[in-house]
């Protein structure tokens, strides 16, 4: 049966569409969950768990930086004192199953994003539905360097911070697996959607929400929200908290400059329609 035109479209003719986009996300993310639960002892011990190890590229880094400027940190240190366990029956196998799922929607998100532009796209004109290749590497290309942000910056500095706080000797830290999961997914997912702010900004310029002026404006009170997010992400040091809102700060910066270009081509293509 062939697709109606979107001006032919009733309300629940676009509810069904959007279905039928959601249902095959659904099946893609679950297929790739399904591959990542066949490889899960890769995932966590090579991946999940690698943090733990001070081996990790992170530490390393900053165990030598710190060398070189003369001061000793706890990257330095040969182990980080903590003790993963699992305290319920079914603690391992949810882990794996939502570990799987959380791998299943990373590695789906550009088809997540190409699902959600065929739904958005009809509704566009045609000159910008023919960015949509671009809009979608584009927004993959972020999601994915969040993602990895999170993963190599945010998830060591947090585990390095906690692992190593004690507040007495008479205490060991013995981590619930679930807690331990948990930071690493809401590092590597916040992160990912974090650096989706261009492509906000985008959007919200193009519907006139938000102008660069708007954003000039209010730059000192973003300031103080990506001080408040980094602060809420990672852990209570100054240090992690200026590397976390140094790359966030470039994109506010980023967003403002993708906002004077929409505002520019609007103009533009306004200019036209005047003329003729």
């Amino acid at each position: 049966m062939a697709k109606k035109n979107i001006n032919e479209m009733s309300f629940l003719d676009h509810l069904e569409d959007l279905r039928w986009h959601l249902i095959r996300i659904c099946v893609a993310v679950m297929v790739v969950a399904s591959l990542a639960f066949i490889f899960s002892r890769y995932i966590f011990e090579d991946i999940i768990f690698a943090p733990i190890n001070m081996g990790f590229p992170t530490y390393e880094f900053l165990c030598n930086a710190g060398r070189f400027v003369g001061v000793e940190t706890s990257f330095c240190n040969d182990s980080i004192p903590l003790i993963l366990q699992n305290r319920t029956m079914a603690g391992q196998f949810s882990a794996d199953i939502w570990t799987a799922i959380l791998a299943g929607f990373i590695i789906s998100f550009p088809y997540i994003i190409y699902q959600l532009w065929r739904f958005i796209s009809p509704g566009l004109h045609e000159n910008e539905r023919k960015h949509s290749r671009g809009f979608i590497i584009i927004c993959s290309l972020l999601f994915f360097l969040g993602a990895l942000f999170g993963y190599y910056i945010i998830t060591p500095l947090s585990i390095n911070f906690l692992g190593n706080y004690s507040i007495s000797t008479k205490v060991e830290n013995q981590i619930d697996i679930s807690s331990f999961i948990g930071l690493v997914r809401s590092s590597v997912l916040a992160s990912g959607l974090i650096f989706e702010l261009p492509v906000v900004i985008y959007f919200l310029t193009k519907i006139g929400l938000i102008t660069p002026e708007i954003l000039k404006k209010y730059r000192k009170y973003a300031l103080v929200i990506v001080l408040i997010i980094s602060a809420v992400i990672t852990p209570p040091d100054v240090a992690s908290q200026v590397i976390v809102a140094i790359p966030i700060l470039i994109l506010y910066q980023v967003s403002i400059y993708i906002s004077k270009i929409v505002v520019r081509n609007q103009k533009r293509e306004m200019s036209k329609v005047v003329k003729k």
